[in-house]
């Protein structure tokens, strides 16, 4: 039995590392960005089933500011990308695809978090001169 979900809910589930985003689209079904589906294959963006979604860890709604596309409008912004293959962890991942779904613009708080984290990280650090 599938949850009620409004059409277009962002949801993540967790996986090994990283937090993994998908957008609900009715009927237990869910779109996202499959990205490295196996080892270092990329995969499309796709629509699998709730259940196949979260894995063993299930899912979680993310919750967030009001969306400027909701509803049908994001599903419909989402089916328009079925298919695509351009994966990029850093530019083009599964929360950028969300957040370009409902938001109108590509983005990750995963990867401004990391980018910061590399840039004040002792190996991010640039070597003083003397």
């Amino acid at each position: 039995m599938s949850p009620q979900l409004p059409l277009g809910t962002h949801l993540t589930t967790q996986r090994r590392g990283y937090v993994h985003h998908g957008l609900y689209v009715g009927h237990g079904r869910v779109i996202h960005y499959a990205g490295y589906k196996a080892l270092w294959h990329r995969g499309p963006v796709e629509e699998v089933s709730l259940e196949a979604f979260g894995g063993a860890s299930g899912w979680q709604v993310q919750p967030g500011r009001a969306a400027r596309f909701a509803g049908a409008l994001a599903v419909e912004r989402a089916r328009a990308r079925l298919g695509e293959d351009r994966y990029r962890i850093w530019s083009n991942n599964c929360e950028h695809f969300v957040e370009w779904c409902l938001h109108g613009t590509a983005r990750s708080g995963q990867v401004e978090r990391w980018l910061r984290w590399l840039r004040w990280s002792p190996a991010g650090q640039q070597p003083q001169t003397l």
